[in-house]
């Protein structure tokens, strides 16, 4: 099952710095493993575009949409057995700390 996890920003990140995982070897172990298909870090958020139609009209502004003190930092592409695989995944991911990860199964429409 595929998974598509966001890293995120989190205001409130973990104070406990001992034994930090680096993010090289989480990438390596997990492209390793076949368990990474694809991950990015984004441009910053003063890039985003926030594009919408309303009653036929183009509205668009600059940065993200939502007023948040969490962003969108990177998204990782997982393919994992199951839920449960892709929380071991993620609970390695040093953002798991300092920041926090949403994971979504991708929809199967073919279902």
């Amino acid at each position: 099952m595929k998974y598509l996890m966001f890293v995120c920003t989190d205001p409130e990140p973990d104070t406990d710095t001992e034994n930090e995982p680096d993010i090289d070897d989480w990438v390596s172990e997990a492209d390793a493993s076949g368990r990474r298909l694809q991950g990015m870090a984004l441009a910053p958020r003063s890039a985003a575009t926030t594009v919408r139609v309303r009653n036929g009209k183009l509205l668009m502004s600059d940065g993200p949409f939502a007023e948040t003190k969490e962003v969108i930092v990177g998204f990782d592409l997982l393919e994992c057995a199951d839920l449960d695989e892709a929380i071991e995944v993620a609970r390695a991911h040093p953002m798991a700390r300092g920041g926090r990860l949403e994971l979504r199964p991708l929809a199967d429409f073919e279902q």
